[in-house]
């Protein structure tokens, strides 16, 4: 075990995991894995030792919408779900965009470069005869340091001035819809569903694929990547994606289209 220890805390973990992976570190003591979803799906079965955090307790919902929490409520909910200094966190859920969601808001409190994907979530786990658990583990004790991170969410004051930079490419993360109902300006369309091979297995695309998916969407390799959807979680997903899978300098236009399209000195393209 001391000999895997070392080895893991001196190796970068691949941002994708496979269940291979994890069944080789589940035990280790600094993997914490974290169930992104609800309760009641936490009981039915989970990955051993995986606890749970609902993206809602790293929501802070007020007049602005739906907004990342505050630091310390964070540092609460990470805490709580496991996360402490010097962990390697291991994220799966039901649904990519929550995932992608808290992925973000470990970003924002410094603790992003530690962060993997299971790779075909809880079906990938199945299928390589992962064993379940139902019995809920004690909730982490830390610590967990509020580290300097650098700038991942930007506002509408941001994107504005950057509308015409030809240093910025502005992803739009929704749906052919939405976007013909309304877009940013000089935003091009990308559907977060690409990044994977199988949307429904949760079985993500190859690294070289996944920057191709970008490389599409018009990203040069110069170029700094603005995401935005609706209020933030697809938008946290595909900005995930460009940042750890791809390499991509990244930024999260939080408020997104509902903050954007409630402001009338905000250009709208139709």
């Amino acid at each position: 075990m001391l000999m895997t220890l070392a080895v893991l805390a001196a190796t970068t973990v691949d941002p994708i995991v496979s269940a291979a992976w994890l069944q080789a570190h589940v035990s280790d003591p600094q993997v914490r894995v974290i169930y992104v979803g609800d309760a009641e799906a936490h009981k039915q079965g989970h990955i051993p030792g995986a606890r749970l955090i609902d993206h809602m307790d790293t929501v802070q919902m007020g007049a602005t919408g739906h907004r990342l929490a505050s630091n310390d409520a964070l540092v609460r909910a990470f805490t709580k779900a496991g996360v402490a200094d010097g962990t390697q966190v291991v994220l799966y859920g039901d649904s990519p965009m929550a995932t992608g969601w808290v992925n973000s808001a470990l970003v924002a409190i410094g603790h992003g470069d530690e962060v993997s994907w299971l790779d075909g979530g809880i079906a990938g786990w199945k299928a390589a005869n992962g064993r379940l658990e139902t019995s809920a583990p004690a909730a982490g004790s830390g610590p967990l340091t509020v580290r300097s991170a650098p700038e991942l969410f930007v506002d509408a004051a941001w994107v504005r001035s950057h509308l015409n930079s030809p240093s910025t490419k502005i992803l739009d993360v929704r749906t052919e819809g939405e976007w013909s109902n309304g877009h940013v300006p000089n935003a091009t369309l990308i559907l977060w569903q690409d990044l994977f091979s199988d949307v429904k297995a949760q079985k993500f695309k190859s690294k070289d694929e996944i920057k191709a998916v970008l490389a599409k969407a018009g990203v040069k390799p110069d170029q700094e990547v603005v995401t935005y959807c609706a209020i933030g979680m697809r938008a946290s997903l595909m900005g995930w994606a460009a940042r750890s899978v791809a390499g991509a300098p990244t930024r999260i236009y939080i408020g997104s289209w509902q903050d954007w399209s409630k402001d009338s000195q905000n250009p709208i393209v139709k």
